[in-house]
């Protein structure tokens, strides 16, 4: 029997595993407050966050939860980042280390910012 993909966010954080759920459901909550009008999506397999386009999402690993703004909204906080592991476009956060909330809500909220001043040409 193939295990069926999560279709939704709150199936996607049911499916995890356990270690993970606490911090998916965290790191959610931060996200619906620095986007309020986003709607959430299961794209690729991993939670989004979209307002006309992709904000933010997130991801469960092994040892990790991905946080995934963009390089461009991660670029101003790389020194606020400096203890965590970073890609391209993510910050690795490890299982069993506090969340760092203020500093995800201020990533999350430039990112905001950042669609909105791209995407404002085309917005009503």
């Amino acid at each position: 029997m193939t295990p069926t993909r999560p279709r939704t966010v709150d199936e996607y954080i049911e499916s995890a595993p356990a270690i993970a759920q606490p911090m998916l459901r965290e790191l959610r909550a931060i996200l619906k407050k620095a986007a309020p009008k986003a709607t959430e999506a299961i794209k690729w397999g991993t939670p989004v966050f979209e307002d006309g386009r992709i904000l933010f999402s997130f991801k469960a690993h092994k040892a990790h939860v991905n946080f995934m703004p963009t390089k461009p909204s991660l670029d101003p906080f790389m020194k606020d980042l400096s203890g965590y592991k970073t890609g391209k476009d993510t910050v690795q956060l490890p299982y069993g280390e506090p969340l760092p909330a203020a500093l995800i809500r201020k990533i999350a909220a430039h990112r905001v910012k950042q669609v909105k001043a791209h995407d404002a040409h085309w917005r009503s």
